[in-house]
């Protein structure tokens, strides 16, 4: 966690990138990204040269060459004014220069420099092709410079940590229906199904790689010992994570957030999902968790010709679950986010692709979520999907599970309901029954473990349950938690007929004595 130290300067930047006009957070975010960019390749020329000295050969890595990167020529005469080295253009030498100074060689140099990398497709530099400067001042500069560099960037949490604090002020969708998924959702679905050291994992559509990110947390902190074996620790780099998305913005934040994480090969990758062909990525992913954008309707001639062969429908959201599947290797299993009407549509499409989760692959559970858990975003009612897919069946009950709490109140402020110890769905302290009332994501994990045990003898009227496949099949495959909930009404204890009466009589004569009462005293 950052302190509050960190926190303040991040607010402090923000501010000031508000007041100097850039009201835009991803513009914000996305000018922070390039500078954290700079500093990480003067980190790494660091490193390559003090490893170089130490073992006494040449440089593996040369990212800032000796010599002259420009010449600068009076505009008039064509003379010579100055000369830009290389070595200018390192975080570690233009950080120490004034303002002005500073302004100068990053906006007219590096940022060249930086989109000369992507052009050539060098290391870590694919996604900054279309580098824009927008820092309008430099004062500005310099303050969010100097931020940056009293945070200890040797420290991969504290980098991760900047960041996801960064992205947390993201406070309104973007495009095509684009919002963060809140982390302890994220981490939910991540603890559910347990990436392991062999896994290949894609998110596609990515954005920020929130869910990334949160598996190889999960990896470091589950399975420590595959960074000692040199064939894990380099799947783990280079070909564990995949992500891809349309938004080059998204591209670049996205991309950063996993070099900061600690991962610097994660393929991240632009595609527009729902309208290429998937010929390469067919049957290559072993574990798939998202939460796309789900956009209405597209164009029957955008839609990719080979997911409407697995489901005939121009809905976004069903498009999305025939993505997954082709995606997927068998075995592969997914956790996936998608909106109520995907369980219980009426349409053809709709119930073909619930009948192919359910009759063709293993459905294993839905997970329903409280409609608040994406304020202030979108109030939309929506629910976990967690499937594997097979080819050839498999499903035998299906688990559901109704999270009523998720430890923020569902409103627009979405304000902590439980302390940080007792937050998520891993917490560090065990929670009571009063506190699971406001937390139920522990509850989730410790039930997910025995839904195959004690969890088929849980009554329909429960937080969570079983139903068969052949129920579900009879119930022409809607997958609704409420369609199978049984729910208990209380009997009323109503009094005899003949009582109220009589108490009805008794209150009429009372009534009618008072009268003729009143009467004899006029």
């Amino acid at each position: 966690m950052l302190n509050g130290e960190i926190r303040s300067k991040v607010d402090q930047v923000w501010n000031a990138f508000w007041a100097g006009g850039i009201a835009n957070p991803l513009e914000v975010i996305e000018q922070i990204t390039y500078l954290l960019f700079m500093r990480g390749l003067d980190d790494i020329q660091t490193r390559e040269e003090n490893k170089a000295n130490m073992l006494g050969r040449p440089m593996e890595r040369v990212i800032f060459p000796d010599g002259v990167y420009r010449t600068v020529r009076d505009e008039e005469t064509g003379e010579v004014k100055e000369e830009i080295t290389y070595a200018q253009l390192r975080w570690s030498r233009f950080r120490n220069d004034d303002p002005a100074r500073m302004f100068f060689i990053v906006s007219d140099n590096v940022f060249p420099f930086l989109r000369d990398m992507g052009e050539k497709g060098t290391a870590h530099a694919e996604h900054m092709k279309g580098a824009r400067f927008t820092i309008p001042t430099p004062g500005l500069l310099a303050k969010v410079v100097d931020m940056l560099a009293e945070i200890p960037m040797e420290d991969r949490d504290t980098k991760g940590d900047l960041y996801e604090y960064m992205l947390g002020k993201i406070a309104s969708a973007g495009q095509n229906g684009q919002f963060r998924t809140p982390r302890h959702i994220i981490k939910l679905m991540v603890e559910l199904t347990a990436p392991t050291e062999k896994d290949v994992i894609c998110d596609p559509a990515s954005g920020t790689c929130g869910f990334l990110v949160a598996a190889g947390e999960y990896l470091r902190d589950n399975h420590p010992k595959l960074f000692q074996d040199k064939v894990s620790r380099e799947h783990f780099q280079m070909g564990m994570f995949h992500g891809y998305d349309f938004d080059q913005t998204m591209l670049r934040i996205g991309s950063m957030n996993m070099q900061l994480h600690g991962v610097e090969g994660a393929e991240i990758r632009y595609r527009d999902s729902l309208a290429s062909s998937h010929g390469d990525d067919a049957d290559k992913y072993s574990l798939i968790l998202a939460n796309p954008p789900f956009a209405g309707s597209l164009d029957e001639e955008t839609a990719s010709a080979d997911l409407r062969a697995i489901v005939k429908t121009k809905k976004t959201e069903l498009l999305f679950m025939a993505l997954f599947l082709k995606l997927l290797k068998p075995g592969g299993r997914a956790a996936v986010i998608v909106p109520d009407g995907v369980l219980f549509g009426s349409s053809t499409a709709h119930k073909a692709i619930r009948k192919k989760l359910v009759e063709d692959h293993k459905l294993d559970a839905i997970v329903k979520l409280p409609s608040g858990v994406f304020k202030p975003y979108a109030g939309v009612s929506t629910a976990i999907v967690f499937f594997t897919k097979t080819n050839s069946g498999g499903t035998d009950h299906v688990w559901f599970y109704d999270v009523q709490a998720d430890g923020m109140s569902l409103d627009d402020k979405r304000q902590m309901l439980v302390t940080e110890e007792k937050f998520g769905p891993m917490p560090k302290v065990p929670l009571s029954a009063e506190e699971h009332a406001k937390n139920n994501l522990p509850d989730v994990v410790a039930r997910w473990k025995e839904r195959e045990g004690r969890e088929r003898e849980n009554p329909r009227t429960g937080q969570s349950f079983t139903v068969s496949r052949e129920e579900i099949a009879s119930a022409d495959y809607d997958l609704s938690l409420n369609r199978y909930r049984q729910v208990v009404h209380e009997a009323a204890e109503h009094r005899a007929p003949k009582e109220i009466i009589a108490e009805l009589l008794a209150l009429e004569d009372e009534i009618a004595a008072g009268l003729r009462a009143l009467e004899g005293m006029l």
